[in-house]
């Protein structure tokens, strides 16, 4: 089972895009961040046609998220599970795909450290443990993933002293993240993956992506059962070049199934190749 998440950065001005990607890569399941659509704008019947099932919980102009699946959509929920207090942001869903409990989520950015919305970001944080806690168990197969504006250590910042002080790096929000995880999640990009530099959000401004000015913010998070089964992880740069590109490239995962090891048909190697990982 091959799981992506993409913060595509609008829907409407990338769907061009996403569209060849979903041909190219073939994902089994997507996870899709700050789509800026409402849900009777979603481009449900585009998704059809490429064979995915679509389920999406948006507002308009901003937020937006959505999951595709090739094998079907079930036990949908938008926003947080009922009885932990509600977001009136479209930031969070959650479904079941062949099987595996699917939540995408588009964690708010915080503006800066001690803004009324940075303290609304590490409450977010602490909602979304409750959410993990009210609709799965660490023992089943759960894969979280999307856009947490936070990076998880120094070695996912281009320069740890140059982001000093500032939103996305402070101690109080990857002391956050890592009580979400303490669920019994397993960051599987770093389960793989240990060294610095590989980033998936480059800033549009000052040519940051060819800088290599980047962060790591875009995450897939397995339960221990699915993290076991890990075939392949990368971030593909190549979805962040080209022709109006979103400011985050995707993350792909590929699992094996329940009674294979986690060693893939095809090579991380091959894989890197086709998309572009460094």
């Amino acid at each position: 089972m091959r799981i992506a998440t993409w913060n595509v950065n609008s829907l409407k001005a990338r769907l061009g895009r996403v569209e060849q990607w979903l041909v190219e890569v073939a994902p089994d399941i997507v996870c899709l961040q700050e789509t800026k659509l409402a849900d009777d704008a979603f481009p449900t019947m585009a998704f059809a046609a490429l064979g995915y099932e679509a389920v999406h919980h948006g507002e308009g102009r901003w937020n937006g998220v959505a999951i595709l699946s090739r094998s079907g959509i079930d036990q949908v929920v938008d926003g947080f599970a009922p009885g932990i207090e509600p977001d009136d942001e479209a930031r969070l869903l959650s479904a079941t795909c062949e099987g595996v409990r699917v939540m995408t989520v588009y964690v708010p950015n915080g503006r800066a450290l001690g803004h009324p919305m940075y303290h609304h970001k590490l409450s977010w944080l602490a909602r979304l443990r409750l959410h993990l806690e009210t609709l799965a168990r660490p023992d089943e197969d759960v894969v979280l993933c999307g856009d947490f504006n936070v990076a998880p250590d120094d070695r996912d910042v281009w320069d740890p002293a140059a982001c000093h002080g500032g939103t996305h790096v402070s101690q109080a929000e990857r002391t956050a993240l890592a009580e979400v995880a303490r669920w019994g999640l397993v960051d599987v990009f770093r389960q793989r993956h240990q060294e610095h530099g590989l980033f998936s959000w480059w800033d549009y401004r000052a040519g940051n992506f060819h800088k290599h000015l980047g962060m790591r913010i875009d995450l897939v998070y397995a339960s221990r059962p699915l993290a076991d089964r890990l075939s392949w992880v990368l971030i593909d740069r190549n979805a962040r070049k080209g022709k109006l590109p979103s400011d985050h490239a995707p993350v792909v995962a590929e699992f094996a199934e329940p009674d294979a090891r986690g060693d893939g048909s095809r090579s991380g190697g091959q894989v890197g190749a086709q998309l572009g990982q460094t």
